[in-house]
């Protein structure tokens, strides 16, 4: 499944894991230095990089001078534990200053593109297969466009902060807010969601073009070695219909696990920070990022519970093809068989599709009563952890949805495997055929040097 398509597929995906390691170590521990040599937002934000260089002496004399100001006034308020009032004024107010591209944005987008650069590279030189363009760049590209899709939808959720508090402003001060300002933060998210429509158009064009190229390397890689694999139990539906159904699944679980990914990578430190505007948990009290401790409990919770549920599913799933695929090549020999497909003979097989089946409806009925269940009673846990807050009123209607849009996204993420249990159950099955399958296939064998015009295309 990997071999055919992947250049020395172990090796391959631990290099991306370490690659993407040591690019975060860089970025936090010397981003910030090597940012004013090679960042392109030096010609395109001038402003921004010279402030991430040095305080300005200025500064250095406002803070000296404001010094002693600030130790009395922290003395004074030493005592005073209050929480600070809603201030949707100064975020109504910071809403105009949002801008998708900002200096620090484009650093950040500069160096994720390097990085996926100097990866594609190092693997052009060090171990090219046949499949380089689709394998090795294609995976790139469509992980930098994933990763370009979570981006927007943090600046969405900084959008929404402001938005709202903008609205609540207007309601609660009549007068307060311009149209100017209520328009242009619409202007703004039309400017950024638009284009984000049409990427996710070519994402999927992109991403059904690539596992059809996955597909056909694994059937050009199975065909080869036909000879040995042929008397295979149902070894023409392994390599027509089991690598059709492995294409499909991973068009649609291999994109969403990696949009959960990366959107954890994303939101986590947002929703850290967010957990700060939030008073106490319900009968845990005060806990430092209490909002991320929830959203793991309880997406872990419900993973582990459709786990223990479901464990009968992917073996019922596997068996059902053995007798559908037994069922259907008795068919197929009728048909140029006269003593074959007798009555007597498909009811039995047939039989025994009846009884897989039935099995099947009965083990998912209860799976799909845990699984709707337990949807709905979390969907209301965003709600529930933020009530103390609400009824003390210290969030604003933009935090308010910030929170719960930061909140969903982490959870969504959290529960990857939960929501998308039914599939991954199917794709396991199909996984247990192939390797079965592969298993008459020697493990030393290379990848097929495929002569067939076009095979790479």
């Amino acid at each position: 499944m990997f071999r055919s398509f992947f250049p020395v597929p172990k090796l391959f995906f631990g290099s991306a894991a370490l690659w993407l390691l040591a690019a975060v170590v860089i970025w936090f521990t010397v981003g910030d230095a090597i940012r004013p040599y090679i960042s392109i937002d030096r010609f395109t934000h001038p402003v921004a990089i010279e402030a991430t260089t040095a305080p300005t002496t200025a500064q250095t004399a406002t803070t000296e001078t404001a010094a002693p100001d600030a130790v009395a006034t922290t003395t004074a308020d030493a005592g005073d534990t209050t929480e600070p009032a809603p201030n949707p004024t100064a975020a109504a107010e910071a809403g105009a200053k949002l801008d998708f591209l900002n200096g620090d944005r484009v650093w950040l987008y500069q160096f994720v593109l390097i990085t996926a650069l100097i990866f594609c590279v190092f693997w052009y030189f060090y171990q090219r297969n046949d499949w380089y363009w689709w394998s090795v760049v294609s995976t790139t590209v469509i992980l930098l466009i994933i990763y370009f899709q979570v981006q927007v939808s943090a600046f969405v959720n900084e959008w929404s902060g402001s938005f709202f508090n903008t609205i609540q402003l207007a309601l609660t001060q009549p007068g307060s807010v311009s149209a100017d300002q209520l328009y242009g933060l619409v202007g703004t998210i039309l400017l950024v969601a638009l284009p984000s429509v049409l990427v996710s158009v070519l994402l999927a064009f992109y991403t059904s073009h690539y596992v059809f190229r996955w597909r056909k390397a694994m059937n050009f890689y199975y065909m080869a070695h036909w000879p040995k694999i042929r008397q295979t139990e149902g070894a023409a539906q392994r390599v027509q219909e089991d690598t059709m159904r492995f294409a499909q699944i991973m068009e649609d679980l291999g994109t969403a696990f990696f949009d959960s990914l990366i959107t954890l990578v994303v939101f986590l430190p947002l929703l850290w920070t967010l957990s700060a505007n939030i008073s106490e948990l319900p009968l845990f009290g005060d806990v430092p990022g209490g909002l991320v401790w929830v959203a793991l409990v309880g997406a872990a919770a419900g993973t582990a519970l459709l786990a223990v549920v479901g464990i009968k599913l992917p073996g019922l799933n596997f068996a059902n093809q053995r007798v559908e695929a037994a069922y259907r090549k008795e068919l197929v020999l009728g048909e140029d068989q006269a003593d074959r497909a007798q009555p007597a003979t498909i009811r039995e097989l047939f039989a025994g599709v009846q009884k897989n089946y039935f099995r099947l409806y009965f083990h998912y009925t209860y799976f799909n009563l845990t699984r709707y269940g337990y949807n709905q009673v979390i969907g209301y846990v965003p709600l529930l952890v933020m009530a103390p807050s609400i009824l003390a009123g210290t969030l604003t209607m933009g935090l308010y949805q910030q929170i719960q849009i930061a909140f969903g996204q982490v959870f969504s993420s959290f529960q990857f495997f939960a929501r998308a249990w039914t599939v991954i159950v199917e794709l396991q099955s199909v996984i247990m055929r192939l390797r079965q399958f592969e298993s008459h296939i020697p493990n030393d064998q290379e990848p097929i040097k495929v002569s067939v015009s076009g095979a790479t295309t």
